[in-house]
């Protein structure tokens, strides 16, 4: 792609359809602040100056993205402001993408910093004041694991070693619901699980430390595509009534008076947007009825704890001889309240 991040469905080892998302800085160009990021900082002090920096990369180390240039000097990510402030930690979240389970491959290099020299992975961002981190640090002499919640820090976990600053390292960090483990140089160091309070989804962020300068390479994560729950809501109403033709939810589009589909048996579907006719449904909160070649189609508003319609559900299905807009709607009421009974607030849907 043209922003440098290069996306394509794969399978896993794993016995489930997975997804590849590699944050190649490789075609990006020198002073250049990687697109689809946003820079944030936790604690106290300025945001950090994230930009392309080009740098010797051993040729031993192998990059993360197929077809690349094997030159020795190649664009890697460079955090390089200097605040001093204890407790100011930059982050550069990667906007474009939210992630469950996965596995994330990445190198760090550890270049200079008076205070403080750390390089690490957040992940599972919430935002700024909720998030888990793994960073490594050259001054300390150690690599640690930790869970960030409303801005503080929990217990450190990982063991103390020597990173050496100024060449690269390789960092890896497997997610699998509430088990986490954590790789240094091929080698894993931490395994911890947080059942209490899991962070189960969330966005990645490259991060470091207070005046700490510190280099990224390209970056590979394997993980399992998150669904919005109305497609599990809609999957368990079609095994139940099987005789149904289709079964699809809508909900508000991004531009206004427009709707997206959000859950449906088609997977293609995901994301396409609805007709005029969804959108009434959800403005006037009010039920429709279509018949047409033998289908009959209801569209029934879903509605939030306030009562108010926040979605669309299109119930479709083989019409028989008088067939009347009253006893289809009779048809549909189950299933639309068995939607209904799952559903307080559109969050509900998509998150």
């Amino acid at each position: 792609m043209g922003l440098g991040l290069n996306c394509l469905m794969a399978l896993l080892a794993l016995p489930v359809l997975g997804a590849e998302q590699t944050i190649d800085f490789g075609s990006l160009n020198e002073g250049q602040t990687p697109p689809g990021f946003r820079s944030a900082v936790t604690g106290q002090g300025k945001p950090g100056d994230w930009r392309i920096v080009m740098d010797d990369v051993p040729p031993l180390m192998a990059r993360l993205s197929p077809g690349g240039r094997g030159a020795t000097k190649r664009a890697v990510l460079a955090q390089l402001a200097r605040d001093t402030t204890d407790e100011h930690f930059p982050l550069l979240i990667f906007e474009d993408e939210t992630f469950g389970d996965f596995k994330l491959t990445t190198s760090f290099k550890i270049v200079d910093g008076r205070f403080e020299e750390m390089a690490g992975i957040a992940f599972r961002v919430q935002d700024e004041r909720n998030y888990y981190v793994v960073r490594a640090s050259s001054l300390g002499n150690n690599f640690r694991f930790y869970k960030v919640l409303n801005g503080s820090r929990g217990p450190l976990v990982g063991p103390q070693l020597s990173i050496p600053p100024g060449g690269w390292h390789q960092l890896t960090i497997e997610c699998h619901g509430s088990d986490i483990a954590c790789s240094l140089d091929g080698k894993q160091l931490i395994s911890v699980s947080d059942k209490a309070n899991p962070l189960t989804s969330g966005k990645i962020a490259f991060w470091t430390k207070s005046d700490s300068v510190s280099y990224f390479g390209d970056t590979k994560i394997v993980y399992t595509p998150l669904q919005p729950p109305a497609v599990a809501l809609v999957r368990k109403a079609l095994k139940k009534y099987n005789r149904l033709l289709a079964l699809k939810i809508y909900v508000p589009g991004k531009e206004p008076r427009t709707t997206r589909v959000v859950a449906s048996q088609d997977e293609k579907e995901l994301g396409q947007p609805g007709s005029h006719t969804e959108m009434e449904v959800i403005a006037r909160g009010e039920t429709y009825y279509g018949k047409e070649n033998g289908v009959v189609s209801v569209i029934a508003p879903l509605r939030d704890r306030n009562g108010d319609a926040i979605a669309a559900v299109r119930v479709t299905m083989k019409s028989f001889p008088g067939q009347t807009e009253a006893n289809a709607i009779v048809r549909a009421t189950p299933i639309v309240k068995e939607l209904q009974s799952s559903i307080q607030s559109l969050d509900d849907l998509t998150d």
